[in-house]
Parts: C-alpha cells; sequence; structure tokens
C-alpha cells in the first residue's frame, strides 16, 4: 500500500484551529493506515490504498466539516517526496544555508506559469526554481520577508499553495520511510 504525504494549509493560524488528535482520529475513521501527523501545522502521514486526488477530496470534505474556513489539502506520494527532496537545486549551493530553504507545494501543476512575475515576487534577494507542481525557495533573509508568499504565488499561478520549509520536507520523507 503506498505511502502519502498530506499538506493543509491555513491550520492553526489566523482563528483556523484543528487538533491533531482529532485529525489523526478522523483520517483513521476514514480508512487511512499507520497515520501520523507532525507539527501543529497540518501534515499528515499514513499509508492507503485510494488515489492521491481521491485522498485529498475525502480528507479535505472531512477538515472542512471541522473548521471555521476551507482549508486546501495536497498530498505527495512519499515517491514524489523523495525525487522532491533529491532535486532541490539549492542544495550544497556555496552560501546556502539549509534553513533558509522552502518547498512550496502546488495543488496542480499551473496552466501556463507566468515567471515574469515570479521573477518580480523573488526580487534581487530571493531564489526560486519552478519544477512542475513544486517551487523550491531559497530565502536568504527568511521565508516571513519574501513576497514570495503562499498567497502571491497563488494569485500569479492561479493554484493552491502551501510552504514548507526544509526541515519539515525532509522530516516528512523520514517519517514516510524514504
Amino acid at each position: 500500500m503506498p505511502t502519502y504525504i498530506a499538506m493543509l494549509k491555513g491550520v492553526n493560524v489566523g482563528g483556523n484551529p484543528l487538533k491533531m488528535t482529532w485529525l489523526r482520529e478522523a483520517c483513521e475513521e476514514l480508512g487511512l493506515k499507520q497515520v501520523q501527523t507532525y507539527l501543529q501545522s497540518g501534515n499528515l502521514v499514513f499509508t492507503s490504498s485510494l488515489s492521491a486526488s481521491k485522498l485529498a477530496a475525502l480528507i479535505k470534505t472531512t477538515i472542512d466539516a471541522q473548521t471555521v474556513r476551507p482549508v486546501p489539502v495536497v498530498i505527495r506520494a512519499a515517491s514524489e517526496m523523495g525525487r522532491i527532496v533529491a532535486g532541490n537545486p539549492f542544495l550544497g549551493r556555496k552560501g546556502v544555508a539549509a534553513d533558509k530553504l522552502h518547498v512550496t507545494f502546488l495543488g496542480e501543476l499551473p496552466v501556463k506559469p507566468d515567471t515574469a512575475r515570479l521573477d518580480r515576487l523573488a526580487g534581487e534577494r530571493d531564489q526560486y526554481h519552478l519544477a512542475g507542481k513544486e517551487i523550491y525557495l531559497h530565502c536568504p533573509i527568511n521565508y516571513g520577508e519574501t513576497k514570495a508568499s503562499n498567497a502571491a504565488i497563488e494569485k500569479v499561478l492561479g493554484v493552491s499553495a502551501t510552504t514548507r520549509n526544509w526541515n519539515t520536507v525532509t522530516a516528512l520523507l523520514a517519517m514516510a520511510g524514504g
């Protein structure tokens, strides 16, 4: 049975609470196996025989019935996450610290990505690399000061997005057995 990683956007921030204990139990009631959460920001690792798209819809419907605002759910198979981690173009570059790296996970493949607008978001300071349904970010000051936020990326690309720091990305992969 495949292992998946689900990343929720917008929980436990801005008045949209969601207890991780409830989330684990709700996912187990949906038939997901080996359900684990990571941090309070809505990260799940589990196994299931369902497809990623069916899982995203199922989890979203369950969570939306519990939260104040709708919660986008982005899912990657553990094998995809392994490729994402291995494919980070900023790793090993001189002057790039791992604690300044992030990955923005897109809900779907952008149809016509406006890279000129993404370039303007990154500006002179930040760097990005769009690779399919992920955007690798290097924010040398910190992510909190980048203009390449989830909201800005969603507006430019027209798809949902959620960002995780590099430590969380690699921790989720490790939890998934990668």
